[in-house]
Order: structure tokens, then sequence, then C-alpha cells
């Protein structure tokens, strides 16, 4: 979808100025650069090239088809669209950007609030639902398409830890250009220094590595997602001052270490994922031709490797399958809705432990001068 309020807010993703609207693209009245129109979203990438690419990109990534389409917001993206809701209050009249949108699963989500929601990503991998309902851009975050204060709120999810230091302070310099002061940014992610917490998820984490090795489980997609993360944030004192830096104050903070949800996502999902895989394919591959970390398989040859092609499609058929039953929100659903309760513990409990994972809302300073911190 590309509305009419999306082409009143963008700008030319290289002088930004103003866009004309053609029948077939955008045309900047300033420089004149022609952006494209996707397929239900806007290409408005920069014409600059960056040596720091996100590993996003690569069509390996996508491989599994999660993409695709979208699920509710159950599990860990459940905890997330729950920790969102209540801190940024996304409502009717609100101008939202979500930052890093993916998919746009999460834009899908929030479609009901009655915002007027914006997702932005650099990999052109997004979901039917949120092409339909929602407006996309195709654009990089360190050159934000979008005029200045165009945005009253926005949020970021899993994308600060994909940053270096230097790419962080650019995106974070945009963001506030594109809020208005005393906007307010929701953000997820994790800084490198944890609290005795992060014990039990190692030993989750370990458990899961295990099972692995055993062929219980298959992690090497969650392995793929993570490579290209380099966690810039040495704590939470180094994210004040970056995040002070550029403008913001920290309006409320809670901390997230997913004890349960580790062990309910890398270890039970996980294993119910395997199974399924296994009963929807042909015969099993040979005990010679186990799934590799790099994504193919170990000695078994063209057998091997045709046995474990047909395993990965049967476990892509089956998710589909999950995704359809969890959309007619039968007792599959509600029987994950009810972990999804069990999972907020993780922030209920031990949400004032200072940790790694974060839940943070960012206020934009005014023009009167930086807010202070409050409610830690």
């Amino acid at each position: 979808m590309i509305s009419e309020a999306l082409l009143r807010l963008v700008r030319c993703p290289d002088c930004r100025g103003t866009l004309a609207n053609g029948a077939d693209a955008l045309t900047c009245s300033n420089c004149g650069r022609r952006c494209a129109r996707g397929p239900g979203y806007l290409d408005l990438r920069p014409s600059a090239t960056f040596t720091e690419q996100t590993k996003y990109l690569d069509e390996a990534l996508h491989a599994d088809a999660r993409h695709e389409t979208v699920s509710p917001a159950l599990l860990q993206a459940g905890v997330r669209q729950w920790m969102l809701r209540r801190l940024l209050k996304p409502s009717p009249g609100d101008a939202i950007v979500d930052l890093g949108c993916g998919s746009g699963r999460s834009l899908v989500w929030n479609h009901a609030s009655g915002a007027t929601i914006v997702g932005i990503d650099v990999a052109p991998y997004f979901a039917q639902e949120a092409l339909e309902r929602g407006d996309l851009v195709l654009g990089d975050l360190r050159r934000l398409p979008f005029a200045d204060g165009a945005f009253g709120k926005g949020y970021a999810l899993d994308v600060f830890e994909h940053l270096s230091r230097e790419a962080l302070a650019d995106v974070l310099a945009e963001i506030a250009r594109v809020i208005q002061p005393g906007g307010r940014v929701f953000v997820y992610s994790h800084v490198r220094r944890n609290s005795w917490l992060a014990g039990g998820l190692r030993a989750v984490n370990a458990l899961a590595r295990q099972l692995e090795r055993v062929g219980l489980v298959d992690l090497r997609q969650e392995r793929l997602r993570k490579s290209d993360h380099l966690n810039p944030l040495a704590d939470i004192p180094d994210l004040e001052r970056v995040v002070g830096d550029a403008g913001f104050g920290i309006a409320r903070i809670r901390y997230y270490t997913p004890l349960i949800g580790a062990f309910v996502e890398n270890i039970l999902m996980r294993m119910a994922e395997r199974a399924l895989g296994r009963w929807g394919s042909a015969p099993s591959a040979p005990r010679g031709a186990r799934p590799s970390a790099a994504g193919g398989s170990a000695p078994g040859g063209a057998e091997g490797g045709a046995s474990l092609r047909s395993a990965e499609e049967a476990l892509r058929a089956a998710r589909r399958a999950a995704k359809r039953r969890l959309a007619a929100k039968g007792p599959l659903y509600y029987a994950l809705k009810c972990v999804t309760a069990l999972m907020t513990l993780d922030v209920r409990i031990f949400g004032r432990v200072r940790t790694g994972p974060f839940f943070v809302l960012l206020e934009r300073a005014s023009s009167a001068g930086p807010h202070g911190q409050a409610d830690r």
C-alpha cells in the first residue's frame, strides 16, 4: 500500500527535497532523482553506498520463508509486542515509524491501533499482509527518507545490536531528525554487560546445543540471524551517553533476560519444528548427512544433500500449516497465548534487574533542553 499520508511524509533520500508523485516513480523537485515504486512499497534507498551492510540482505537468511506471512504476536515476539503497547501506547492520530521493520509484522500487529505507521527496512522481504495493510519503504536507516519531525513516535526492535558504534550514532541522529521534539521512541536491544541472570540463559543455550548434536533441534537459522551482531553498547551508562548525544533521554527502561522464553523457543519450539519436519518429509537422511553449522550437509554426498533439502522443505510446509492453524485461532493459538503470558514473567519478575537485554522508551529533547531520566 502506498497511501497519500506516506507521500506527504517522504523526502528524497539524497537531498531531502520534496518528491513529485508520478505514475511509476517519484521525482525529486530539487535534484531530479527518480525513486521507483516497488510492488506495494516505495524504493527510497540512497544513492550513496555504505561499506557496512547487514546480512539481512542475504537471501539465505530468508530461505525458511518465515517472512512471507504474519503470524499472531506470540512467544518472545508477543512479549515484545506487549511491552511496545505498554510503553509506546500507539493510538489513533499518532504518526509512527517502524525502524528496521523486517517483514512488517509489527506494523500489521499494530494496525488496529488506528495510528499511521510507516515501516522502513533495507531488505525487501515484506510479508503480504504488510504490503496490503501498511505503508512500507525500502531504505537505509542512516539516510531516512522522511521530512524533519515527520513522526511523533517510533520504534526499533532488534536493530541496534546489528550496528557498529559509528553506524548507531548515524542512525540515532537520523531518528532524532524525523521525530518531533518531545516525541518518543521504543527500543528493544541489548548491551554487552549482563547480570547474574545470564547464567541461566547460558545454561539453556548449552542444553540446546547438546540437543542439536543428537539431532533433536536445528539452530542453524538462529545462528545465521545473529551472525552479524556487532553489539556496540558496553553497558547501560554507555547507552545513556550514546542516546544523550543524539538528543534523547531515557523515560522508562525495563530489562529482559528471557529465561522462560529461551527454554520455550530454543528448546521446546525447535524440538516441535524438528519433529514436524521429519514426520512430513521423505525417508530420513542417512546418519552421515547431518546438518552442518553452515547450513549444508556433512558427509553423505548428493544423497545426503537431497535428503536434507527434502527435510527443510517439509519443515517449511509444516511451518506454513502451523501458521494457518494459528490464523484460525483454534486450540494451538490459545495454548501459545497462555505460554506467552507465562513468558511475560521474565519481565514482571526480573524487569528491574539491570542486565544486557532491555526495553527502553526514549524521549526526544524539546527545544527547551534535554529531558531528565525517570522511572528507572
